[in-house]
Protein backbone atom coordinates (compact mmCIF):
# COMPACT_ATOMS: atom_id res chain seq x y z
CA UNK A 1 0.00 0.00 0.00
CA UNK A 2 1.49 3.33 -0.95
CA UNK A 3 0.35 6.92 -0.99
CA UNK A 4 2.36 9.68 -2.64
CA UNK A 5 1.87 13.38 -2.00
CA UNK A 6 1.68 14.90 -5.46
CA UNK A 7 4.06 17.87 -5.84
CA UNK A 8 1.25 19.99 -7.22
CA UNK A 9 -0.56 19.89 -3.87
CA UNK A 10 0.28 23.08 -1.99
CA UNK A 11 0.61 22.90 1.79
CA UNK A 12 1.14 26.12 3.70
CA UNK A 13 3.33 25.45 6.80
CA UNK A 14 2.27 27.03 10.06
CA UNK A 15 3.84 27.02 13.51
CA UNK A 16 2.31 24.94 16.27
CA UNK A 17 1.30 27.22 19.11
CA UNK A 18 2.82 24.86 21.67
CA UNK A 19 5.96 23.21 20.39
CA UNK A 20 7.01 25.33 17.46
CA UNK A 21 7.02 22.34 15.16
CA UNK A 22 5.94 22.71 11.57
CA UNK A 23 2.45 21.57 10.70
CA UNK A 24 0.64 21.47 7.42
CA UNK A 25 -2.34 23.68 6.77
CA UNK A 26 -4.67 20.86 5.87
CA UNK A 27 -7.00 22.83 3.67
CA UNK A 28 -6.63 21.07 0.33
CA UNK A 29 -8.46 17.88 -0.46
CA UNK A 30 -5.27 16.21 -1.67
CA UNK A 31 -3.47 16.74 1.62
CA UNK A 32 -6.57 15.68 3.54
CA UNK A 33 -6.79 12.40 1.69
CA UNK A 34 -3.07 11.82 2.09
CA UNK A 35 -3.01 12.50 5.84
CA UNK A 36 -6.13 10.48 6.46
CA UNK A 37 -4.63 7.54 4.65
CA UNK A 38 -1.28 7.93 6.40
CA UNK A 39 -2.54 8.27 9.94
CA UNK A 40 -5.61 6.11 9.94
CA UNK A 41 -5.22 3.50 7.25
CA UNK A 42 -1.51 2.92 7.85
CA UNK A 43 -0.57 3.44 11.50
CA UNK A 44 -3.71 1.79 12.73
CA UNK A 45 -4.67 -0.47 9.86
CA UNK A 46 -3.14 -3.50 11.50
CA UNK A 47 -5.58 -3.10 14.36
CA UNK A 48 -8.70 -3.98 12.42
CA UNK A 49 -11.40 -5.56 14.50
CA UNK A 50 -12.60 -9.13 14.23
CA UNK A 51 -15.87 -9.13 12.39
CA UNK A 52 -15.06 -6.20 10.11
CA UNK A 53 -17.75 -7.23 7.73
CA UNK A 54 -17.51 -4.48 5.09
CA UNK A 55 -14.08 -4.96 4.25
CA UNK A 56 1.70 3.90 27.92
CA UNK A 57 7.25 10.17 33.47
CA UNK A 58 5.00 12.28 35.35
CA UNK A 59 1.98 14.24 34.20
CA UNK A 60 2.61 17.75 33.08
CA UNK A 61 -0.70 19.50 32.59
CA UNK A 62 -0.24 23.11 31.63
CA UNK A 63 -1.75 25.51 34.16
CA UNK A 64 -3.85 28.39 33.01
CA UNK A 65 -1.95 31.46 31.90
CA UNK A 66 -1.13 33.76 34.80
CA UNK A 67 -1.38 37.52 34.80
CA UNK A 68 0.30 40.25 36.82
CA UNK A 69 -1.85 41.31 39.77
CA UNK A 70 -1.94 44.36 42.00
CA UNK A 71 0.58 42.61 44.22
CA UNK A 72 3.13 42.37 41.43
CA UNK A 73 6.02 44.81 41.82
CA UNK A 74 5.74 47.84 39.56
CA UNK A 75 7.50 47.41 36.26
CA UNK A 76 7.52 43.60 36.42
CA UNK A 77 5.33 41.12 34.60
CA UNK A 78 4.60 37.42 34.65
CA UNK A 79 5.00 35.65 31.34
CA UNK A 80 1.96 33.58 30.31
CA UNK A 81 2.35 29.83 30.53
CA UNK A 82 2.37 28.12 27.17
CA UNK A 83 -0.79 26.21 26.32
CA UNK A 84 -0.44 22.49 25.61
CA UNK A 85 -0.36 21.34 22.02
CA UNK A 86 -3.89 20.73 20.75
CA UNK A 87 -2.79 17.28 19.60
CA UNK A 88 -1.66 16.04 23.00
CA UNK A 89 -3.05 14.41 26.11
CA UNK A 90 -2.34 17.48 28.32
CA UNK A 91 -4.83 19.32 26.11
CA UNK A 92 -7.47 16.98 27.53
CA UNK A 93 -6.59 17.41 31.21
CA UNK A 94 -8.52 20.64 31.79
CA UNK A 95 -10.97 20.32 28.92
CA UNK A 96 -14.65 20.97 29.56
CA UNK A 97 -16.54 17.80 28.70
CA UNK A 98 -20.21 18.09 27.93
CA UNK A 99 -21.54 14.66 26.99
CA UNK A 100 -25.33 14.71 27.13
CA UNK A 101 -28.61 14.10 25.32
CA UNK A 102 -28.35 10.35 24.81
CA UNK A 103 -31.20 9.46 22.48
CA UNK A 104 -32.52 5.99 21.71
CA UNK A 105 -33.12 5.26 18.04
CA UNK A 106 -34.44 2.24 16.24
CA UNK A 107 -34.54 -1.24 17.73
CA UNK A 108 -32.03 -3.34 15.79
CA UNK A 109 -32.00 -6.60 17.75
CA UNK A 110 -34.04 -8.32 20.44
CA UNK A 111 -33.38 -11.58 22.29
CA UNK A 112 -34.89 -13.09 25.44
CA UNK A 113 -32.10 -11.42 27.47
CA UNK A 114 -31.56 -8.00 25.85
CA UNK A 115 -32.54 -5.29 23.37
CA UNK A 116 -30.12 -3.38 21.18
CA UNK A 117 -30.79 0.08 19.74
CA UNK A 118 -29.01 2.63 17.61
CA UNK A 119 -28.24 5.71 19.71
CA UNK A 120 -26.82 9.20 19.42
CA UNK A 121 -25.48 11.63 22.01
CA UNK A 122 -24.01 15.13 21.99
CA UNK A 123 -20.50 16.16 22.98
CA UNK A 124 -17.73 18.53 21.91
CA UNK A 125 -20.14 20.23 19.54
CA UNK A 126 -20.80 16.97 17.68
CA UNK A 127 -23.49 14.33 17.45
CA UNK A 128 -21.89 10.91 17.97
CA UNK A 129 -23.64 7.69 17.02
CA UNK A 130 -23.36 4.26 18.54
CA UNK A 131 -25.29 1.23 19.65
CA UNK A 132 -26.58 0.35 23.09
CA UNK A 133 -27.50 -3.06 24.51
CA UNK A 134 -29.93 -3.06 27.44
CA UNK A 135 -30.65 -6.16 29.54
CA UNK A 136 -34.24 -7.24 29.98
CA UNK A 137 -35.55 -6.27 33.42
CA UNK A 138 -36.12 -3.15 35.46
CA UNK A 139 -32.57 -2.29 36.48
CA UNK A 140 -30.80 -0.14 37.35
CA UNK A 141 -27.92 -1.97 35.74
CA UNK A 142 -24.16 -1.40 35.90
CA UNK A 143 -22.79 -0.11 32.62
CA UNK A 144 -19.79 -0.39 30.35
CA UNK A 145 -18.73 1.99 27.57
CA UNK A 146 -17.01 0.24 24.67
CA UNK A 147 -14.25 1.67 22.42
CA UNK A 148 -13.71 -0.25 19.19
CA UNK A 149 -10.48 -0.83 17.27
CA UNK A 150 -9.46 0.54 13.92
CA UNK A 151 -11.72 -0.06 10.95
CA UNK A 152 -11.61 2.03 7.81
CA UNK A 153 -14.30 4.71 8.35
CA UNK A 154 -15.47 4.23 4.76
CA UNK A 155 -16.27 0.57 5.47
CA UNK A 156 -17.57 0.96 9.02
CA UNK A 157 -21.19 0.40 9.99
CA UNK A 158 -22.87 1.51 13.22
CA UNK A 159 -21.91 -0.62 16.21
CA UNK A 160 -19.19 -2.54 14.40
CA UNK A 161 -16.04 -3.83 16.07
CA UNK A 162 -17.16 -4.95 19.55
CA UNK A 163 -20.39 -6.72 18.81
CA UNK A 164 -19.29 -9.82 20.72
CA UNK A 165 -18.35 -7.84 23.83
CA UNK A 166 -21.48 -5.70 23.70
CA UNK A 167 -23.71 -8.73 23.48
CA UNK A 168 -21.81 -10.63 26.19
CA UNK A 169 -21.99 -7.74 28.69
CA UNK A 170 -25.73 -7.22 28.12
CA UNK A 171 -26.37 -10.94 28.50
CA UNK A 172 -24.62 -10.68 31.89
CA UNK A 173 -26.63 -7.74 33.19
CA UNK A 174 -24.77 -4.66 31.92
CA UNK A 175 -25.95 -1.78 29.83
CA UNK A 176 -23.29 -1.72 27.12
CA UNK A 177 -22.82 1.49 25.10
CA UNK A 178 -20.69 1.06 22.00
CA UNK A 179 -19.23 4.37 20.72
CA UNK A 180 -18.78 4.82 16.99
CA UNK A 181 -16.43 7.88 17.39
CA UNK A 182 -16.52 11.04 15.26
CA UNK A 183 -16.30 10.35 11.52
CA UNK A 184 -17.66 6.83 12.07
CA UNK A 185 -21.12 5.44 11.55
CA UNK A 186 -23.64 8.25 11.41
CA UNK A 187 -21.56 10.51 13.69
CA UNK A 188 -20.75 14.03 12.62
CA UNK A 189 -17.61 14.50 10.58
CA UNK A 190 -14.85 16.59 12.16
CA UNK A 191 -11.36 17.14 10.85
CA UNK A 192 -9.47 14.29 9.21
CA UNK A 193 -10.24 10.79 10.53
CA UNK A 194 -7.41 9.67 12.82
CA UNK A 195 -5.14 12.65 12.04
CA UNK A 196 -5.12 13.81 15.69
CA UNK A 197 -3.83 10.39 16.81
CA UNK A 198 -7.04 9.43 18.69
CA UNK A 199 -7.32 12.61 20.78
CA UNK A 200 -10.80 13.24 19.32
CA UNK A 201 -11.84 9.62 19.79
CA UNK A 202 -10.76 9.89 23.45
CA UNK A 203 -12.98 12.95 23.87
CA UNK A 204 -15.90 11.05 22.36
CA UNK A 205 -15.50 8.15 24.82
CA UNK A 206 -15.24 10.47 27.83
CA UNK A 207 -18.37 12.28 26.69
CA UNK A 208 -20.13 8.94 26.19
CA UNK A 209 -19.63 8.13 29.88
CA UNK A 210 -21.09 11.50 30.86
CA UNK A 211 -24.01 11.15 28.46
CA UNK A 212 -24.78 7.66 29.76
CA UNK A 213 -24.76 8.91 33.36
CA UNK A 214 -27.03 11.83 32.45
CA UNK A 215 -29.49 9.58 30.63
CA UNK A 216 -32.77 8.79 32.37
CA UNK A 217 -32.51 5.10 31.39
CA UNK A 218 -31.89 2.08 33.68
CA UNK A 219 -28.20 2.79 34.46
CA UNK A 220 -26.60 2.69 37.90
CA UNK A 221 -24.55 5.90 37.66
CA UNK A 222 -22.20 4.73 40.43
CA UNK A 223 -21.16 1.56 38.57
CA UNK A 224 -19.61 2.32 35.20
CA UNK A 225 -16.58 0.77 33.49
CA UNK A 226 -14.60 1.36 30.28
CA UNK A 227 -13.58 -1.35 27.85
CA UNK A 228 -11.65 -1.23 24.59
CA UNK A 229 -9.96 -3.38 22.01
CA UNK A 230 -6.78 -2.70 20.02
CA UNK A 231 -6.90 1.00 19.01
CA UNK A 232 -9.83 1.27 21.43
CA UNK A 233 -7.56 -0.04 24.18
CA UNK A 234 -5.30 2.91 23.53
CA UNK A 235 -8.32 5.22 23.63
CA UNK A 236 -9.31 3.77 27.02
CA UNK A 237 -5.79 4.37 28.39
CA UNK A 238 -5.96 7.94 27.09
CA UNK A 239 -9.30 8.48 28.84
CA UNK A 240 -7.93 7.12 32.12
CA UNK A 241 -5.06 9.63 32.13
CA UNK A 242 -7.18 12.49 30.81
CA UNK A 243 -9.95 12.27 33.43
CA UNK A 244 -8.86 10.29 36.52
CA UNK A 245 -11.86 8.84 38.32
CA UNK A 246 -14.10 8.99 35.27
CA UNK A 247 -15.19 5.38 35.78
CA UNK A 248 -14.71 2.63 38.35
CA UNK A 249 -12.67 0.14 36.32
CA UNK A 250 -11.30 -0.52 32.84
CA UNK A 251 -10.61 -3.58 30.70
CA UNK A 252 -8.73 -3.76 27.41
CA UNK A 253 -7.95 -6.49 24.92
CA UNK A 254 -4.81 -6.54 22.74
CA UNK A 255 -4.25 -2.77 23.14
CA UNK A 256 -1.91 -0.70 21.03
CA UNK A 257 1.23 0.51 22.78
CA UNK A 258 0.92 3.20 25.44
CA UNK A 259 4.00 4.73 23.77
CA UNK A 260 2.73 5.96 20.41
CA UNK A 261 6.24 5.97 18.94
CA UNK A 262 6.09 2.16 19.14
CA UNK A 263 3.09 2.29 16.82
CA UNK A 264 4.98 4.56 14.44
CA UNK A 265 7.94 2.16 14.27
CA UNK A 266 5.84 -0.98 14.07
CA UNK A 267 3.47 0.04 11.31
CA UNK A 268 5.71 2.41 9.36
CA UNK A 269 8.88 0.34 9.05
CA UNK A 270 10.28 -0.82 5.73
CA UNK A 271 10.81 0.80 2.35
CA UNK A 272 7.27 0.07 1.20
CA UNK A 273 6.02 2.50 3.86
CA UNK A 274 8.57 5.24 3.14
CA UNK A 275 6.02 7.62 1.61
CA UNK A 276 3.62 7.15 4.48
CA UNK A 277 6.38 7.64 7.03
CA UNK A 278 7.45 10.82 5.25
CA UNK A 279 3.89 12.13 5.50
CA UNK A 280 3.77 11.65 9.25
CA UNK A 281 7.23 13.18 9.62
CA UNK A 282 6.09 16.19 7.59
CA UNK A 283 3.17 16.84 9.93
CA UNK A 284 4.49 15.96 13.39
CA UNK A 285 8.18 15.15 13.01
CA UNK A 286 9.49 11.66 13.67
CA UNK A 287 9.87 10.33 17.23
CA UNK A 288 13.62 10.88 16.87
CA UNK A 289 13.30 14.44 15.59
CA UNK A 290 10.37 15.56 17.77
CA UNK A 291 10.29 13.28 20.85
CA UNK A 292 8.40 15.88 22.90
CA UNK A 293 5.39 15.62 20.63
CA UNK A 294 5.30 11.80 20.74
CA UNK A 295 5.60 11.78 24.54
CA UNK A 296 2.69 14.21 24.65
CA UNK A 297 0.34 11.85 22.79
CA UNK A 298 1.45 8.75 24.75
CA UNK A 299 -0.53 7.67 27.80
CA UNK A 300 2.60 6.04 29.28
CA UNK A 301 3.99 9.53 29.93
CA UNK A 302 1.12 10.25 32.31
CA UNK A 303 0.28 6.90 33.94
CA UNK A 304 0.66 8.31 37.46
CA UNK A 305 -2.64 10.14 36.82
CA UNK A 306 -4.60 6.87 36.55
CA UNK A 307 -6.84 5.94 39.47
CA UNK A 308 -8.96 3.09 38.09
CA UNK A 309 -8.04 -0.60 38.37
CA UNK A 310 -7.12 -1.95 34.93
CA UNK A 311 -7.18 -5.42 33.41
CA UNK A 312 -5.18 -6.02 30.21
CA UNK A 313 -5.92 -9.14 28.16
CA UNK A 314 -3.25 -10.06 25.59
CA UNK A 315 -2.31 -13.10 23.55
CA UNK A 316 1.28 -14.29 23.12
CA UNK A 317 0.84 -14.84 19.38
CA UNK A 318 -0.45 -11.34 18.61
CA UNK A 319 1.59 -10.07 15.67
CA UNK A 320 -0.54 -6.96 15.15
CA UNK A 321 -0.11 -5.49 18.62
CA UNK A 322 2.76 -7.43 20.25
CA UNK A 323 2.30 -8.50 23.84
CA UNK A 324 5.60 -6.76 24.62
CA UNK A 325 3.66 -3.50 24.34
CA UNK A 326 1.32 -4.52 27.15
CA UNK A 327 4.20 -5.81 29.27
CA UNK A 328 5.83 -2.36 29.01
CA UNK A 329 2.54 -0.66 29.87
CA UNK A 330 2.16 -2.89 32.92
CA UNK A 331 5.76 -2.20 33.97
CA UNK A 332 5.13 1.55 33.82
CA UNK A 333 1.86 1.31 35.72
CA UNK A 334 3.36 -0.86 38.47
CA UNK A 335 6.34 1.47 38.79
CA UNK A 336 3.79 4.24 39.41
CA UNK A 337 2.04 2.11 42.04
CA UNK A 338 -1.11 1.50 40.01
CA UNK A 339 -3.58 -1.39 40.20
CA UNK A 340 -3.05 -3.33 36.97
CA UNK A 341 -3.45 -6.98 36.02
CA UNK A 342 -2.06 -8.58 32.87
CA UNK A 343 -3.91 -11.71 31.74
CA UNK A 344 -1.80 -13.69 29.24
CA UNK A 345 -3.33 -16.08 26.71
CA UNK A 346 -0.75 -18.56 25.33
CA UNK A 347 -0.98 -18.96 21.58
CA UNK A 348 -3.80 -16.45 21.17
CA UNK A 349 -3.66 -13.91 18.36
CA UNK A 350 -4.96 -10.40 18.01
CA UNK A 351 -8.60 -11.28 17.46
CA UNK A 352 -9.13 -13.58 20.48
CA UNK A 353 -10.79 -16.23 18.34
CA UNK A 354 -10.00 -19.19 20.62
CA UNK A 355 -9.89 -17.40 23.99
CA UNK A 356 -12.79 -15.00 23.65
CA UNK A 357 -15.10 -16.66 26.16
CA UNK A 358 -12.27 -17.20 28.66
CA UNK A 359 -11.24 -13.56 28.37
CA UNK A 360 -14.81 -12.37 28.77
CA UNK A 361 -15.40 -14.45 31.90
CA UNK A 362 -12.18 -13.11 33.42
CA UNK A 363 -13.10 -9.58 32.41
CA UNK A 364 -16.64 -9.95 33.73
CA UNK A 365 -15.37 -11.13 37.12
CA UNK A 366 -12.89 -8.26 37.23
CA UNK A 367 -15.48 -5.61 36.42
CA UNK A 368 -18.01 -7.10 38.83
CA UNK A 369 -15.45 -7.09 41.65
CA UNK A 370 -14.58 -3.44 41.02
CA UNK A 371 -18.15 -2.23 40.62
CA UNK A 372 -19.51 -3.72 43.84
Amino acid sequence: MGWILHPSVAARPVKSTASGKILCDLQTGGVKRFVSAVVAACILSGCTQPGSEPSEASPNPSPAPTEATSGTPSGSSVAPVEEPDAVSLPALFDKDYDGSRLRIGKLVERTPTQRQYDVTYRGDGLTISGRIAIPEGEGPFPAVVLAHGYIDPDDYVIGQGMTRERTWFADHGYVALHVDYRNYGSSDSEGIPGADLSIGYTTDVINAVLALRAWDGPVDDDRVALAGRSLGGGVVLNALVAVPGLTDAAVVWAPVSSDVSDIYRHFLSGPERADLRAGIDMIYGSPRDNPEFWRGVSSRTYVDRITEPLLINHGTADETCPIAWSRETVRALRAAGKDVTLAVYPGEGHDFIDSFEESMKRSGRFVEDQLR
